[in-house]
């Protein structure tokens, strides 16, 4: 596992329920806005449609390298912190990096603070890191 993934879990491990809400408020101010090359493209095209809230992901690669960019409302401090976070520690890194994100990485940082209905929408937002990962390495 990437230090930068087994970094985040092995934080959230340690932390009571409380304290997992409040790193989940830190997390969810860092996620930068989207740029504004993306303004421009259809979000559709972009949007994780498991979801409940209307969340779009744009990723690129550049010399090899993935990067994600979102477009979270900013109420939705859950999705915005779970991306926030997933982008610190694979943006930038090789594809295989995405990859190697463990299947229940959403169930370990968030299983604790009751956030089950809404477990299949997050998960299906890795997923959709992990199709753009793949789809790179292919390229």
């Amino acid at each position: 596992m990437p230090p930068s993934i087994e970094k985040i879990l092995r934080r959230f491990a340690t932390l009571t329920p409380d304290m997992t809400r409040q790193a989940l408020v830190q997390y969810a101010k860092k996620l930068p806005e989207l740029p504004e090359r993306f303004a421009g493209l259809d979000a559709a095209q972009f949007r994780v449609h498991e979801c409940q809230t209307p969340v779009a992901i744009y990723p690129e690669v550049v010399d090899g390298r993935m990067y994600y960019h979102a477009d979270v409302p900013r109420e939705s401090a859950a999705i915005r912190a779970l991306l926030a976070m997933i982008f610190d520690a694979v943006n930038g890194q090789p594809p295989e990096t995405v990859l190697a994100i463990p299947p229940d990485f959403v169930r370990q940082v968030m299983g604790k603070i009751g956030l089950s209905a809404r477990e299949a929408g997050l998960v299906a937002m890795v997923e959709r890191l992990k199709r753009a990962a793949r789809e790179a390495k292919q390229a």
